[in-house]
C-alpha cells in the first residue's frame, strides 16, 4: 500500500468534510501539523470539532483555523497564548470543552484503544466535574471522562519509514502519539522518510498500521513561542 503521498492536500483528499471532528498533535509550536494545518485552512471545511492540547498562537498552527472561523469548538487544556481564541470563546462564537492535560491525553488513547470511558480522580470538585458522572471506588469520587475517536487524525514526526512507522524527536512526541490513534484515519507529515529496515524497531514510537498517508513537510520553519534572552551585563 503506497502511504507517501506528494503534498498536504493530495493527502487529505477525500478526508474533509464540514462538521467533522480532527484529532491535532503538537504542544504550543512544538511537533504541529502545520503542512496538513495549512492544508485544511485552504479547504475551507468548516463547523469543526478540533482536539489538541491548544491552538497555537494568532495565525500561526491551529490559530489559522480559528482565523478563518473554520472551528466550530476546540476540546483544550491550555489557552492561554492565543488572543483570537480567548475572543471567540468569550463572545460566545467558539464552544470550549477545557479538559486537564492528562485527561486529554488519555482519553486520545482510550478512544483508540477501543475503550469508551473511564474513570479519574483529576477533576473532582472542580467545573471539570459538572455534568459528569461521579462514583466512588475505594471510598473516594472518580469522575467518568469518556474516550475521543475522531474522523480524522494529523500529526506530525521526524522519521518514517515508507511504511509508516514513525519516530518521534524528543518533546515533538508530546501529544502527537496519542492523537495518532484516535482518528479512524491518520494523516501525517515528517520531516524525513527512509526505505522499509532502515529503523531500529525497537526505537519506533509509532508502528505504521496507525498511519494511512503521509506527506514529507521540510523544511520548516523553526518558529519560537517566546523569545527570552537576558540583559547585557
Amino acid at each position: 500500500m503506497q502511504k507517501l503521498y506528494p503534498d498536504a492536500a493530495t493527502a487529505l483528499d477525500g478526508l474533509l468534510h464540514d462538521g467533522m471532528t480532527i484529532c491535532a498533535g503538537g504542544f504550543g509550536l512544538c511537533g504541529i501539523p502545520e503542512r496538513l494545518i495549512d492544508a485544511i485552512e485552504a479547504a475551507g471545511v468548516k463547523d469543526l470539532t478540533i482536539a489538541s492540547n491548544n491552538a497555537g498562537i494568532d495565525g500561526v498552527g491551529l490559530g489559522k483555523l480559528l482565523r478563518s472561523h473554520q472551528v466550530r469548538k476546540m476540546i483544550s487544556s491550555y489557552v492561554g497564548e492565543n488572543k483570537e481564541f480567548e475572543r471567540q470563546y468569550l463572545s460566545g462564537e467558539l464552544e470550549v470543552e477545557f479538559c486537564p492535560q492528562g485527561t486529554l491525553a488519555e482519553r486520545c488513547r482510550a478512544g483508540g484503544a477501543g475503550i469508551p470511558g473511564f474513570y479519574t480522580k483529576t477533576g473532582v470538585g472542580t467545573k471539570v466535574a459538572e455534568g459528569k458522572e461521579v462514583k466512588q471506588f475505594d471510598g473516594e469520587d472518580y469522575i467518568l471522562e469518556r474516550g475521543i475517536r475522531a474522523d480524522l487524525s494529523i500529526i506530525k514526526g521526524w522519521k518514517a519509514d515508507e511504511a509508516g512507522n514513525l519516530i518521534f524527536r524528543k518533546t515533538a512526541r508530546n501529544f502527537n502519539q496519542p492523537m495518532a490513534t484516535a482518528g479512524r484515519i491518520c494523516v501525517a507529515e515528517v520531516e524525513e522518510v527512509v526505505p522499509v529496515g532502515s529503523l531500529d524497531p525497537d526505537q519506533i514510537h509509532l508502528p505504521g498500521i496507525y498511519v494511512k498517508r503521509m506527506i514529507v513537510g521540510a523544511p520548516y520553519e523553526r518558529k519560537i513561542e517566546f523569545r527570552t534572552v537576558r540583559e547585557r551585563a
